[in-house]
């Protein structure tokens, strides 16, 4: 089974961070060992332009070059993923994507109903690579900009309802799409560094979000294992 994340600064994470993906990876190695994947066209952490940094700086030196794949980018949203979402399906041959996007579209591209929009391109495009992929989705999770933004934070909200309605809209059996649950306890003040990214307890979080979503609606894995 062929895993793909797809994601914001969230997922591709910084240099020097562990990522949430890393943390899935240690969960996979703990439920489907030789099971499955990890795959993407990119690898690399974000270094900011004209900053000092290495891309492969990862906090744990032994994450295995190729479980660090994945199609992640800083600044990008449902926007930037859905019209490459395709060429990346087919040629990486993924089975499930673990997909967290949002909060940049709407913090920056689109409103609610624009970024709903590109969700379906995202998911039509995917289907047309692999008409059997899998898709957990994870809506927008808590942020700082929401606590002094009103209307930011109401249409984060009105953003999530339209995720919901689309995930129910588009499940299909032969394809299923998930809607991963925002976990309950996340805690800005802990679980980000600065509001938005996931600290290590945030991205344990991020990451057990997403296996036990599999666990329970397909029986995929097991549940989340902090590794």
């Amino acid at each position: 089974m062929r895993f793909l994340f797809v994601g914001d600064s969230m997922t591709i994470g910084r240099a020097g961070d562990w990522t949430w993906r890393h943390r899935m990876w240690r969960h996979l190695e703990a439920v489907l060992p030789g099971g499955y994947a990890v795959v993407g066209p990119r690898d690399g952490l974000y270094v900011p332009e004209g900053e000092a940094g290495d891309p492969q700086d990862y906090a744990d030196p032994d994450f295995p070059p190729a479980a660090r794949r994945h199609l992640a980018g800083w600044g990008e949203g449902w926007l930037h993923m859905a019209p490459v979402i395709g060429e990346t399906v087919t040629a990486t041959r993924a089975d499930v994507l673990l997909v967290s996007l949002g909060l940049i579209d709407l913090g920056f591209y689109t409103n609610g109903d624009q970024t709903e929009e590109n969700v379906r391109a995202f998911v039509a495009a995917a289907r047309a690579a692999n008409p059997r992929v899998r898709m957990v989705l994870l809506p927008v999770i808590p942020n700082v900009r929401a606590g002094y933004d009103p209307a930011f934070a109401a249409e984060c909200a009105r953003f999530n309802d339209l995720l919901a309605k689309a995930v129910a809209d588009l499940d299909e059996a032969a394809s299923p799409l998930l809607l991963a649950t925002v976990p309950d306890t996340y805690d800005l003040r802990t679980d980000t560094y600065d509001g938005t990214h996931p600290s290590p307890s945030g991205e344990h979080k991020l990451a057990a979000a997403f296996a036990d979503a599999m666990h329970q609606a397909w029986a995929l894995g097991g549940p989340y294992r902090e590794g």
